[in-house]
């Protein structure tokens, strides 16, 4: 004759074999390291997102977490690789507002599609900084961009790859000015600020953590910022509007994605995890330290934002004609 415990054990474990398999997987979530791929070389505001989010991360979850920088291809590589792994949550894309919102517009044939991730989070925000190597001879604003105007295609000008932000910026500043410069594209930020520091490319608009170190030890010239108000990083550079150029804004985001059909209870979990590793000390001063700007959104907030701006830079890009080649 079954116990009365026989009989409460029989049921829990009928009662559990029935568990849909989401609820199953999120219970046991994460059972092994979680890989963060990031686009892009390591430096610059997608890597350093990527880096202040992961320790934090790994305790908000009680697992590990390594990051994986797969740059090439316009961001392309990295965000196939996460488009095409399992829909487990355990391969996470840190994606960057140029190439997420940018790509669809700028190729003709992509490897991944918007639908192929799940947005979790927005992580961090970034104004740009306007910079240039010590041989250009302006130190305003305004005297870099009369000299731009008096010397047409003379400058040349460093980007992440064609249709990063600094890429799509820098052809916003240009139609702005009325000036032009060169584009000379990279494979990421580490390899671009090399060719500025050593005055092979003269100038860089991009998100502080490329170029504020640089700025700080007089390395570089830095004529204004791109946001409504002055850098933390960068006191004494002032913002577009400041320098005499109102209504020029540029800002970056960097978002969490999962691949599309990862279980709702894991895209969850995530989300509230990264929520609260964004809100820790030691987030916020890594994100002190790199120049960047905590800004944390829920899945339905990243989602939104990437509709709009997906509107936005598209636009920007077909009036330029910015092509990925």
């Amino acid at each position: 004759m079954p116990t009365r415990r026989t009989l409460v054990a029989a049921a829990a474990a009928a009662c559990a074999s029935v568990l849909p398999v989401s609820t199953v997987l999120a219970q046991a979530y994460p059972s092994k390291p979680i890989t963060l791929v990031v686009p892009y070389s390591p430096g610059g505001v997608v890597d350093a997102s990527a880096r202040l989010l992961g320790d934090q991360l790994a305790k908000a979850l009680g697992g590990s977490v390594v990051i994986d920088n797969k740059p090439g291809a316009s961001g392309n590589i990295g965000m196939q690789a996460v488009a095409n792994a399992p829909k487990d949550g355990h391969t996470l894309l840190i994606s960057y507002s140029a190439n997420h919102v940018g790509n669809p517009a700028m190729f003709a044939k992509l490897p991944w599609a918007q639908k192929d991730f799940a947005p979790v989070a927005q992580l961090t925000a970034a104004t740009n900084v306007i910079s240039a190597h010590p041989s250009v001879p302006a130190n305003t604003l305004k005297d870099f961009i009369a000299y731009l105007k008096a010397n047409p295609g003379k400058l040349n000008y460093a980007s992440q790859g064609n249709g990063s932000l600094a890429h799509v910026g820098t052809a916003m500043f240009e139609q702005t000015t009325g000036t032009d410069m060169v584009h000379v594209p990279y494979k990421g930020s580490g390899a671009a600020i090399a060719d500025v520091l050593s005055g092979q490319v003269q100038v860089f608009i991009t998100t502080p953590p490329s170029v504020m170190q640089h700025v700080q030890a007089g390395k570089l010239k830095a004529y204004a910022v791109t946001g409504k108000a002055r850098h933390p990083g960068l006191p004494n550079v002032p913002t577009v509007a400041e320098a005499g150029m109102p209504g020029f804004e540029l800002e970056a985001w960097v978002g969490l994605f999962a691949p599309a059909g990862t279980p709702a209870p894991v895209l969850a979990q995530l989300a509230d995890a990264t929520k609260k590793a964004l809100t820790t000390p030691e987030a916020k001063a890594a994100a002190e330290k790199f120049g960047v700007e905590i800004r944390y959104s829920d899945p339905a907030g990243l989602a939104a934002l990437v509709t709009r701006e997906t509107d936005y830079w598209g636009n920007i890009i077909r009036t330029r004609k910015i092509s990925a080649d």
